[in-house]
């Protein structure tokens, strides 16, 4: 959609953007709870995020069910003001049959028969569509149905061409804060982590990080891979504890009772030769970021710290003078007379985990 701001259409743009200390505002329907902590308001959006078969399309069912419902199931209760109960689910990433096999357990989990056609829910694949095609159909779906009040986008990185863009990535969270904002609903997005680490994958993860209301990560349990655990990895309201749950004999989530959750109390390993591309880059972004000219050794150590602390791994100067040898070595970073220089077209194959 072309939003471009003329110098024809500005003055009706600023009296829209203007905050006046006069205007009253309500505050936004609280409509997803975890407990007494609220993960979800009208006019904002979240995410859950997660490795491979961590289950993260089994916990975003269960928040759908409960928003068509009202009911609490798994530990989500969704109450939606009168409306705006509507729900729209975007799935990017699944062929026909599993997107039905998905809404088959959403209507289970509400309590219907699997094959009944809900009219609180619209389900749509957009898995053959490319990028822009598959964000104008979720624009104009939304522009035609005021009632709409939770939007799904399962698989938010198939919004964007690459994901390491950070233009792209710009692009697509500023549609989410536009759309949930213009048609005062939540879009709940799923996101995959980084194989190698429990970072957000690219440049989308990172903006998602500083822009959403709440991520719930999704992970498997260490000792029992049947067990999903669910945890507030960022949360604006008050955290809240986090649960598990299984895939009962029904193929249904539930909720594991008492469950016993161990903190992990080793250090993350932090093994740049087996680390994925996308992740040195989001570190390597934020070393370099600002920096125009060369950057001498000392300094550039300093600034590799920093980068790879952003992303959780805060590590000593010697890990950082090791570290530095292995980008030069694979052209990361480039030696340029007495400094160094960041090569951001950089490709690098991670060697296989040992």
């Amino acid at each position: 959609m072309d939003s471009r701001i003329t110098p024809e259409n500005f003055h009706l743009v600023w009296a829209s953007i203007l905050i006046r200390a006069t205007d009253k505002y309500t505050t936004p329907p609280e409509v997803i709870h975890v407990g007494n902590s609220t993960i979800s308001t009208l006019g904002n959006f979240s995410a859950s995020t997660g490795k491979g078969k961590s289950k993260k399309t089994f916990n975003v069912c269960a928040i759908v069910a409960s928003a068509i419902t009202g009911r609490k199931i798994l530990n989500y209760e969704a109450h939606f003001p009168e409306g705006k109960r509507r729900i729209l689910y975007f799935d990017t990433e699944q062929s026909s049959y599993h997107c039905h096999k998905v809404l088959e357990r959403i209507n289970r989990l509400a309590g219907y028969p699997a094959e009944e056609d809900l009219s609180l829910i619209e389900f749509v694949m957009l898995r053959e569509y490319n990028p822009i095609d598959r964000r104008q159909i979720i624009e104009l779906a939304l522009a035609e149905r005021p009632d709409v009040g939770l939007v799904i986008i399962d698989g938010l990185r198939d919004l964007l061409f690459d994901i390491n863009s950070s233009v792209e990535a710009a692009e697509v969270i500023g549609l989410l804060m536009r759309w949930t904002s213009q048609y005062n609903l939540h879009i709940h997005t799923v996101l995959h982590l980084n194989k190698a680490d429990d970072n957000v994958r690219g440049h989308i993860g990172t903006e998602l990080n500083h822009k959403a209301e709440t991520i719930l990560q999704i992970t498997r349990n260490e000792n029992d891979g049947k067990v999903s655990e669910v945890h507030a990895a960022l949360i604006r309201d008050r955290d809240f504890p986090p649960f598990a749950f299984q895939i009962n004999d029904e193929g249904l989530p539930e909720v594991i009772e008492g469950f016993d959750f161990k903190p992990k109390n080793r250090k993350s390993v932090f093994d740049y030769e087996v680390m994925a591309e996308e992740v040195h880059r989001v570190a390597l972004d934020e070393a370099f970021k600002d920096i125009t000219s060369p950057i001498l050794y000392t300094p550039l150590l300093k600034r590799l710290g920093i980068g790879y602390a952003s992303i959780g791994f805060a590590r000593a100067r010697n890990v950082m003078v090791n570290l530095l040898k292995f980008l030069v070595r694979n052209g990361i970073v480039v030696k340029e007379g007495k400094g160094y220089v960041y090569n951001r077209d950089f490709h690098y194959d991670p060697v296989p985990a040992r």
